[in-house]
């Protein structure tokens, strides 16, 4: 899904979904629907680690003098949306940046994830060549190719359209994820596992629906100088894009990041809360 998701975002050749996969499949088979998956999934326990621990420790920083006012008593539905709302923009930065924490106040800057995406959307792109070779042979020789193209600056293309679209769109995702567990949930008590997986597949759905533009908008730049068409930046992107496609361009891949975000999203709020009363139990 996350293959045709970025052809269709970056490739106007393709009349669909279905026309992506079947011309993917003919062409590469099934293992093209796997290109460029390897960095993403060594990565994915790291990303996630930085995004909810972030999150936990910024609503933690957030809602600190709120519990002192209330003797520590201040449950989850006593805290305030709009620290969940600024705690998950933090969130998005630190994703967009990995700034991984060493404790509340100190964090050191790891530019990881957008190099990392940069090298998926390149090899998700690559199809045949004209000649019947490919470009890159694999993330390690991407990486080379790259740096011997752009250098270090080329790994960081897109990375302004990945803090824009992942800092607003964290704040959205810990939002709804509050708003809908509380609603499934009596005052005081803790979420049950239904809850959870309802709250967190919503969550998905609702960020993907808001940044899917932005993605879209991500992905061209990180194509461009890789075979795609060269812009200038974020708003060259966006200005080119409207002009030539029209304001449907940016909804491109919706479809398939709303029917991957609901499982995905609730899998993973599930496992977030398990671990962590967990550790709060033991």
């Amino acid at each position: 899904m996350l293959l045709v998701e970025v052809r269709l975002q970056t490739q106007s050749v393709y009349r669909g979904i279905l026309d992506c996969v079947l011309q993917t499949y003919t062409h590469e088979g099934l293992h093209g629907f796997f290109k460029g998956m390897s960095f993403p999934v060594l990565s994915v326990a790291l990303s996630n680690a930085v995004a909810f621990g972030s999150y936990s420790n910024a609503l933690d920083h957030l809602t600190h003098r709120r519990r002192e006012r209330n003797n520590d008593a201040c449950d989850s539905q006593g805290i305030l949306l709009r620290h969940v709302f600024i705690a998950g923009c933090f969130s998005g930065l630190a994703q967009a940046c990995h700034l991984f924490y060493i404790c509340s106040v100190f964090m050191e800057k790891l530019f990881v994830t957008a190099p990392i995406d940069l090298i998926k959307v390149r090899l998700q792109n690559q199809t045949r060549s004209s000649s019947g070779g490919s470009k890159y042979h694999g993330p390690l020789h991407c990486v080379a190719v790259i740096l011997r193209e752009d250098g270090v600056k080329g790994l960081f293309r897109g990375m302004w359209a990945l803090a824009l679209r992942d800092v607003p769109c964290f704040g959205l995702y810990f939002l709804p994820y509050e708003l809908t567990w509380r609603m499934m949930t009596e005052q005081g008590q803790q979420p049950g596992h239904s809850a959870v997986l309802v709250a967190g597949g919503v969550a998905g759905v609702v960020t993907w629906a808001c940044a899917t533009p932005m993605d879209v908008v991500k992905a061209r730049l990180q194509m461009s100088g890789g075979g795609g068409r060269v812009y200038r930046g974020v708003l060259n992107c966006i200005a080119v894009s409207v002009r030539e496609e029209g304001i449907r361009v940016f909804f491109k891949g919706l479809l398939l990041n709303s029917v991957r975000a609901f499982p995905v999203n609730a899998v993973t709020f599930l496992s977030f809360e398990m671990i962590v009363r967990h550790m709060k139990d033991s």
